[in-house]
């Protein structure tokens, strides 16, 4: 009794109380530092949410003497299942450089935040609304956007519909129903009948209901898409074995606001190509309207000019000139990204953002954490 006992509480833990990463603050980083010969500082603060549990969070910006504009756009990153704010340390190499300053966030039950459970989205999008908030009363932001991975993009979604003023999200390994999402892992990963799924459904159902107060089957981002129309870029890996690439498609099929859909090498855990961090950057930066508070933009090798509305390869190799009347209209496609592929092409091409893609080599695929959804 005691094995099935043990055996029960490791399921119903793995949803809502899976290993929490914990990390020295350190691990952030220096407070000051230097990139692409700009000095950026690292403020670390709590904030409470609705629910009175405090939020490790960190703002990165410039510092004040290198501030473009008193106010600047602002990307709030919000990490996967069993991770942290640490993930956001890829995003701010990307974002800082184009005066996109980044704000992370511990979100309740995860990291150093307090909090004794996660809930997948369902609270979290609450700890989001209080991040939000908190920006749009600083003084320091201007336009906010959403960088969402895996627990993270289910909650953009979450948000989405009921935040019209978010610019623009980047959706990276959704879900779109749990309840699809832990039919699907209980049938690849193990040999239990489905009816004693079920019934074991049932029961963990009720038994999170009672500890972490929310229902399981009511986290569907799949009913937030089709009301939500921010400018969205999603994401997902070929070969994800933890969240199907469907769950991305579905999600993106019925999403209505302006979307794109990139579909990378790798798996759930696979670092993001280097072309898709660039495409994230150029992304962001027009969403965010980034062109009001400065006259040109470097992203990888590619150099933005909007005073003189022309977008400029800065390699040799690859140098082009593509003129053109709005900046936002430019769209560049790769058939080493799509392929052949016309109807993905297409999709992108009625976007009213751009998409740059840039082939680079293949990652080395990573293996498969079935904890960090």
């Amino acid at each position: 009794m005691s094995f099935l006992k043990k055996g029960y509480e490791e399921l119903w833990k793995a949803i809502i109380r899976p290993p929490r990463e914990v990390y020295d603050p350190l691990d952030l980083g220096p407070a000051e530092f230097s990139l692409e010969n700009k000095t950026f500082q690292r403020t670390d603060l709590d904030l409470y949410n609705s629910r009175g549990l405090r939020l490790a969070c960190s703002h990165f910006e410039p510092i004040r003497e290198e501030r473009v504009s008193e106010k600047l756009p602002c990307v709030i990153y919000l990490h996967g299942n069993s991770s942290s704010r640490l993930e956001a340390l890829t995003a701010t190499q990307v974002l800082l450089p184009v005066n996109i300053t980044v704000f992370c966030l511990d979100t309740s039950g995860s990291g150093l935040s307090e909090g004794d459970f996660i809930s997948l989205g369902w609270y979290e999008r609450d700890d989001l609304s209080t991040v939000v908030e908190f920006l749009r009363v600083s003084g320091k932001v201007s336009c906010i956007g959403l960088w969402g991975r895996s627990m993270g993009a289910a909650t953009s979604l979450l948000h989405g519909d009921r935040d019209p003023s978010i610019a623009g999200m980047v959706i990276d390994s959704p879900f779109c129903s749990l309840s699809r999402l832990s039919d699907e892992l209980a049938r690849t990963y193990s040999k239990i009948p489905g009816f004693i799924v079920s019934v074991a459904k049932s029961m963990i159902r009720k038994t999170i209901k009672k500890k972490a107060g929310f229902n399981i089957n009511d986290l569907e981002p799949i009913d937030h898409v089709n009301k939500c129309f921010i400018p969205a870029m999603f994401i997902c890996a070929n070969g994800d074995m933890l969240i199907s690439p469907s769950h991305t498609h579905d999600l993106y099929a019925k999403y209505a606001g302006d979307k794109s859909l990139s579909i990378v090498e790798g798996d759930h855990n696979s670092a993001r190509p280097q072309y898709v961090l660039d495409s994230i950057a150029i992304f962001f930066y027009n969403t965010l309207q980034c062109e009001s508070i400065s006259s040109q933009a470097k992203i990888g090798n590619l150099l933005i000019k909007t005073g003189e509305e022309e977008l400029i390869y800065d390699d040799n190799k690859n140098r082009e000139h593509l003129n053109s009347s709005y900046v936002d209209s430019i769209n560049i496609f790769s058939d080493g990204l799509f392929g052949p592929d016309n109807e993905n092409k297409q999709n992108l091409a009625n976007l009213s953002v751009p998409m740059v893609q840039k082939v680079e080599p293949k990652k080395e695929v990573q293996n498969v954490n079935l904890l960090d959804l």
